[in-house]
């Protein structure tokens, strides 16, 4: 992949990320216990300049685009290097298209890669769950075919290629990401921070006056 074709694709992922941002609102809901794997330390945030300190789904907005390119540009390496992978992939897309059931397709970038359902509460089990019932979609399709050791290991050194190729593209993309950090802080600090700083404002107040002023006189403390 050129780069000028690299940096045309990040920008646009970019320009995305922010006609998307203007529309993220905090979660109201209980925050998931396990970490993201596709945010937590990623490069991409680092280069993007997404600290910590920003909340997990303006990340994941930015990360799951910025993927996408470096998952193109992987795919495409793979399709014209390495055939052996491209018939394991081509196997494997085969036997996904067969799924009935296929939950995790088609989700916007914001929600791409997060798990299909929330955490369980202690002592309230699901009745069902949309992961359980794509896994027991998964069963009645049959495996793979096995393969021999020569093959795992000519699949492996494939893989290990596609892996190296993955990561060039990555820091390719990482750099041409540091010169759009200021219009990606920007961006924040003018849809994401004021949010933020409201939340944090009624959580005071909240704290503050834990009793409401206009109940029962009974209710409040001497």
């Amino acid at each position: 992949m050129e780069q000028r074709s690299v940096e045309t694709q990040v920008s646009q992922a970019v320009d995305a990320w922010l006609r998307w941002l203007p529309r993220w609102e905090p979660a109201t809901h209980r925050g998931r216990v396990a970490p993201c794997r596709r945010c937590i330390g990623s490069p991409v945030l680092s280069a993007a300049g997404l600290g910590a300190d920003v909340p997990h789904g303006v990340q994941h907005g930015l990360s799951t685009r910025v993927k996408t390119i470096i998952d193109h540009a992987v795919a495409e390496y793979t399709s014209r290097n390495l055939p052996m992978l491209q018939a394991e992939l081509d196997q494997q897309a085969a036997r996904n298209r067969a799924r009935s059931y296929r939950p995790s397709e088609g989700l916007d970038p914001e929600f791409e890669g997060l798990p299909l359902d929330p955490d369980p509460v202690p002592g309230a089990p699901f009745l069902f769950t949309i992961g359980g019932l794509a896994a027991e979609v998964d069963a009645d399709i049959p495996e793979l075919p096995p393969l021999t050791d020569e093959a795992k290991a000519a699949l492996r050194q494939e893989v290990g290629l596609a892996d190296d190729y993955a990561n060039l593209i990555g820091r390719e993309v990482c750099a041409v990401l540091l010169h759009h950090r200021l219009r990606i802080q920007a961006a924040v600090g003018q849809y994401v921070e004021p949010q933020i700083a409201a939340m944090l404002e009624e959580l005071t107040r909240s704290l503050d006056a834990p009793f409401d002023p206009n109940g029962d006189p009974g209710l409040t403390e001497p």
